[in-house]
């Protein structure tokens, strides 16, 4: 970001939306009255979040006595499957998150968002970071989180081996090599859950520079069958050729990939800074840092890595509890709430004067200013069948297909499904 970051309404696979409970929300019905509060639901995909939004939630219903707030949490694979049926319904998520991107879109096309444009609150998020909430020049969600969505590494590990960040295609594999001659795996890939999903960004950020390249596909200027994109799936097969990432890696869920890098058997998790935090609580003793994989060489490069602005806060328009649902998001976006949030959870947020008193979060913080980013690629992939058929050509290629024939399968189906 030391140039810009990169954001845009345009993106990822469907709208927002969720399905089976994960069994972290609450009891009662969020429609009903507690006394004389007036309980409001938070819909969310979050579990792992759930105790500091317990904790924030009671000191908010202290100083705001006639609202009860109760969070109703699913896994983000399910809300990406039938939250739209419950945001019509109303009963549930009269303060509900969103991704950015296609899901966004989905969600704003349907009219499930409140305008919060005129919001005093507004203003307590970093005006350059909310672009992805904006549609029309009204600001239908806040994006509460800046992730970093490119690999975690274990810099301790680095240290002790003499291993410095590559710069290069070149000194990746060399950085690799080193790990594997020391008995490590250099890259925890959980493809079992997560997949290809954030790797994938970091992986053609520079194999395609163009911030446009998703665009140009769906409308028919750009195919997966050009060399931006049979080279990325080159690569991910070079990952899997070379031992680079663990054996059966579509079949390793994310836990077990954790795993992996908590107990030092791997270097590196492919997702984001959104799991450095689940990392420390495995083992307090990592010191970690991020790292993106240059696929090219070091003066073809254009960006160091990849920033999303995400969990994005909005009111559901079909809501009969709007002023309670607006005041709860005032109060999240409150500089010492804030703060309180980013330090136990371990992420950056786009809230103006937040404090990183972490160590992972200072360590990291750098990234804002200090690098060139940009804006997840794959969030700009505004059609689901396209988006699955991207992903699924780096599953495929992981799988033992030739990246050429997969890249030709994946663009049969971008062909058919191009707006």
């Amino acid at each position: 970001m030391k140039n810009k970051l990169w954001l845009a309404t345009g993106t990822v696979g469907l709208g927002l939306i969720l399905g089976a409970c994960a069994g972290e929300s609450g009891g009662e019905d969020s429609s009903s009255e507690s006394g004389d509060a007036t309980q409001i639901s938070f819909m969310h995909w979050r579990g792992e979040d759930k105790a500091v939004l317990d904790e924030i939630i009671a000191d908010f219903e202290e100083a705001n006595p006639d609202i009860r707030v109760e969070q109703n949490i699913y896994p983000s694979d399910q809300y990406q499957a039938t939250a739209q049926r419950m945001l019509q319904e109303g009963s549930t998520g009269d303060v509900f998150t969103s991704f950015p991107g296609a899901q966004f879109e989905s969600i704003q096309s349907a009219g499930f968002f409140e305008d919060l444009s005129g919001e005093e609150f507004v203003s307590n998020f970093d005006e350059s970071l909310i672009a992805v909430g904006q549609k029309d020049d009204a600001q239908y969600a806040l994006p509460y989180q800046l992730v970093f969505n490119m690999p975690v590494y274990n810099k301790g590990m680095f240290d002790e081996l003499g291993l410095e960040v590559p710069k290069s295609w070149t000194e990746f594999q060399e950085m690799a090599d080193t790990l594997l001659e020391n008995d490590i795996t250099p890259i925890a890939f959980p493809g079992a859950d997560i997949g290809p999903n954030q790797f994938m960004n970091s992986m053609m950020m520079n194999n395609a520079p163009d911030e446009e390249v998703f665009q140009k596909l769906q409308n028919g200027e750009e195919s997966l069958t050009n060399e931006w994109w049979v080279k990325t799936l080159e690569d991910f097969k070079l990952l899997a050729d070379k031992g680079y990432i663990q054996d059966d890696a579509l079949g390793t869920n994310q836990d077990s990939a954790m795993a992996m890098v908590a107990n030092e058997e791997a270097a590196m998790l492919a997702t984001g800074s959104y799991h450095m935090n689940s990392l420390l609580d495995l083992n307090p003793d990592l010191e970690l840092d991020l790292l993106a994989p240059i696929t090219v060489e070091e003066s073809e490069a254009t960006y160091e890595g990849i920033n999303t602005a995400t969990f994005m806060l909005a009111v559901n328009s079909n809501s009969d509890k709007k002023d309670q649902a607006k005041a709860f998001i005032d109060y999240l976006s409150q500089p010492e709430v804030a703060s309180k949030y980013a330090n136990e959870t371990g992420q950056h947020l786009t809230v103006n004067d937040v404090e990183y008193e972490s160590e992972a979060l200072q360590n990291t913080s750098y990234w804002i200013d200090e690098r060139n980013t940009r804006f997840q690629p794959r969030f700009l992939i505004t059609n689901a069948q396209i988006e699955d058929a991207v992903l699924s050509s780096i599953e495929n290629v992981l799988g033992g297909e030739d990246p050429m024939a997969a890249a030709e399968a994946a663009q049969q189906i971008v062909e058919e499904n191009r707006e």
